[in-house]
């Protein structure tokens, strides 16, 4: 189900020819354009005509969040406000949000990477789309609705919210595709069965969910409770939006990157140091034919690997293994590195827990604690203490058997975890409060 031959089939020795050009291209553009990257270059020694090879990227300056909230609003743009036609924004951390904007060009560009990113997943002309990523400033949901369209499929641009609503959409518009992230598809179907909705039922037939890193487990739990294939993606707002990468349908063993659009590395992030072929580190993307926001060596903050291994559905792009997490979300509990997705994995195999939970990060004294509260299921909630006590303990020897770190378990009632129609809050971090 390959829809971009002539770029997503490439033979690699074409596509680094390609991406050369334009690594090239980008590089001259924001050394004459963009001051703060003249100035980083000329701070490093590095002018264009440096950049002779793909090898040549790690002579260039690397480029981060902070660098986006100095120049805050519009000094990173690359072209005059003339050319801009469209403005998105990541949330901030700060307050201030993250401004990404788009030529006409861009939109094009996106447009297309986001059709090729459905077809991948298994979308078709004729498909109806249910889009519950939010609109406005948040890059996904207008990302997919334009894709959609230049798909050929239908878009109901049905955004975040109102749950039971989007329940009986999903009954009486009969979509075969959708797009959200993967907590709320799981709240979508635990909504769904307090209405006497049966997933199973209704004519969904793919769902595509990202923004938010998930598991294997996760992903089968989705698959169970909705009917459908779940497939993942990745983008962000810095970047372009969704279509840096998706899974295909065929395969679902790694997320094919848009490499004829994105120039991808992999560092220590601590030393910035290159990895060995394969290891895993930190997500770093160049983009190559940006023209409103070029960015070089963006820093993510993504932990994955990359794997050039042929894929059986005849892509040769590589695939991004799926994220373990971000560099700056991961936990240290006395010396050992926790991802909540690994502490998600655990749980997932776990009978009697549903899929909702929070880590619970504190301190006492000089040491931090890692409390893991996880909802159990009805059938298990309605047994008697002592074996909710086992079960507390199990999950706790799980735990400490794959991280060799003692944590807490607390197992509360269903639905005590708050719920979330955007991204799901796994960590409460109480040593900054």
């Amino acid at each position: 189900m390959i829809r971009d031959v002539e770029h997503e089939t490439m033979p690699r020795e074409d596509l680094e020819t390609l991406q050369l050009k334009r690594l090239q291209a980008v590089v001259e553009r924001v050394y004459h354009l963009v001051p703060f990257y003249r100035r980083k270059m000329d701070e490093l020694g590095v002018k264009p005509e440096h950049v002779r090879t793909l090898g040549d990227i790690r002579h260039l300056p690397y480029t981060t969040k902070q660098d986006l909230r100095d120049n805050y609003p519009f000094g990173m743009f690359a072209v005059p406000m003339d050319q801009i036609v469209r403005i998105h924004a990541s949330s901030g951390t700060t307050g201030k949000p993250t401004p990404v904007a788009y030529t006409q060009r861009d939109l094009e560009t996106w447009s297309e990477l986001m059709a090729r990113t459905l077809a991948a997943a298994g979308a078709h002309r004729g498909d109806i789309v249910h889009n519950a990523y939010g609109y406005g400033l948040f890059t996904g949901g207008l990302g997919f609705h334009y894709g959609a369209e230049r798909l050929g499929a239908a878009v109901i641009p049905v955004s975040g919210g109102q749950t039971r609503r989007q329940i009986m959409l999903l009954q009486d518009f009969g979509p075969s595709v959708i797009v959200c992230t993967p907590s709320f598809g799981l709240y979508l179907a635990e909504v769904g069965r307090e209405m006497g909705v049966e997933f199973s039922k209704l004519k969904l037939r793919v769902g595509i969910f990202g923004a938010e890193p998930w598991t294997e487990e996760m992903r089968s739990e989705i698959e169970r409770q909705l009917g459908l294939e779940a497939v993942d993606i990745y983008g962000l707002s810095e970047i372009i939006g969704p279509g840096v990468s998706v899974e295909c349908i065929e395969a679902k063993a790694g997320l094919h990157m848009a490499e004829d659009h994105f120039l991808p590395e992999i560092i220590n992030p601590a030393d910035l140091s290159p990895v060995a072929h394969g290891e895993m580190g930190e997500l770093v993307i160049t983009t190559l034919t940006k023209e409103a926001v070029p960015l070089l060596r963006y820093r993510t903050r993504d932990v994955t690997s990359l794997n050039y291994a042929p894929c059986k559905c005849g892509r040769t792009l590589l695939r991004m293994n799926r994220l373990r997490g971000r560099s700056d979300d991961m936990l240290i509990i006395r010396g050992v590195n926790v991802f909540p997705s690994q502490i998600e994995s655990v749980l997932m195999q776990t009978p009697g827990v549903a899929p909702h939970y929070q880590l619970i990060v504190d301190r006492e004294g000089q040491l931090d604690t890692l409390e893991v509260q996880v909802e159990v299921d009805e059938a298990t909630f309605s047994d008697e203490v002592k074996a909710m006590q086992s079960l507390a303990q199990s999950i706790q020897r799980q735990i400490k058997d794959y991280f060799t770190v003692s944590v807490k378990v607390k197992l509360v009632e269903p639905r005590t975890i708050p719920r979330s129609e955007g991204k799901a809050k796994r960590v409460i971090d109480k040593r900054q409060l």
